[in-house]
């Protein structure tokens, strides 16, 4: 009885591998690296960069890099929503609002 529990377990695993591995390549080149994306994403990675290099200056507390990266991390989770909800891309619209929140990153990350 364990015995086909555990091949039914393997089994049902191997499956939802096998379904996410198909899922994922059924993305194409160019919506993975759509142009609003890779700007809203470059931007992160900027940021991100800024943040570390004012906390090993100490002009940044933890706490204070704690909180941007938390934001940072908040706006990186709408950018992949709104992509998947667009088969890979995002509208102006969610570009705008993305690069919006940003500006505000940016200006905490600048005090």
């Amino acid at each position: 009885m364990k015995k086909q529990i555990l091949i039914t377990l393997s089994l049902a695993a191997a499956l939802t591998s096998a379904a996410v591995a198909g899922s994922a390549s059924a993305m194409t080149h160019w919506q993975g690296e759509h142009p609003r994306r890779v700007e809203v994403n470059a931007r992160l990675a900027y940021q991100h960069h800024r943040i570390a290099e004012q906390r090993r200056e100490g002009e940044l507390t933890r706490r204070q890099a704690h909180e941007i990266r938390a934001e940072e991390h908040g706006i990186r989770a709408e950018e992949r929503f709104d992509a998947a909800r667009h088969h890979g891309h995002l509208t102006r619209a969610e570009q705008h609002r993305l690069n919006h929140q940003e500006n505000r990153v940016s200006r905490q990350i600048g005090r």
